[in-house]
């Protein structure tokens, strides 16, 4: 696994920002405009998905950071339901609604298969005490012997 000191180094979150901007330039145009509740709606889901990889991953845990993973991933299947309700409005046209559809999909698969490689290394009893992702994460977190993670330095 690359080293990932920041919610930034996340390949879905990286993934999921580029879709956020997508979906707010595809919502400033035409028919989408004029619709408020679903504009918003989307915009939500797909900053959702972005905000909640980046919370997960400030959270002492790996079950925590799965947990905010897996609500991450929800998102991404609420930003693809809107986007056929825009379609179906005739709000996007087919070829905006495949690709960010299959942007889409991209980052729900990005996400799964974080998810599946946490829970493979925390359930790998070498890795006990120190969460999966904390083997690469920086300095900021430490692991003690009850494999707790704490804030801060040598307390």
């Amino acid at each position: 696994m690359a080293n990932i000191k920041s919610f930034k180094d996340i390949k879905a979150w990286q993934k999921s920002r580029d879709l956020v901007k997508e979906i707010y330039r595809v919502t400033n145009n035409g028919k989408f405009t004029k619709d408020w509740s679903l504009k918003d709606q989307i915009r939500r889901a797909a900053v959702s998905i972005m905000s909640n990889i980046a919370e997960g991953f400030s959270r002492q845990t790996d079950k925590e950071f799965i947990q905010f993973l897996y609500i991450a991933k929800g998102s991404a299947s609420e930003v693809q339901s809107q986007l056929y309700v825009a379609y179906d409005l005739s709000y996007i046209n087919e070829e905006t609604f495949n690709t960010l559809l299959d942007g889409t999909e991209i980052i729900a698969n990005l996400i799964g298969g974080f998810i599946r490689y946490l829970k493979e290394e925390s359930a790998d009893p070498r890795h006990k005490t120190q969460d999966a992702r904390h083997k690469t994460h920086d300095a900021r977190h430490k692991t003690h012997d009850t494999g707790r993670k704490t804030q801060g330095g040598d307390s």
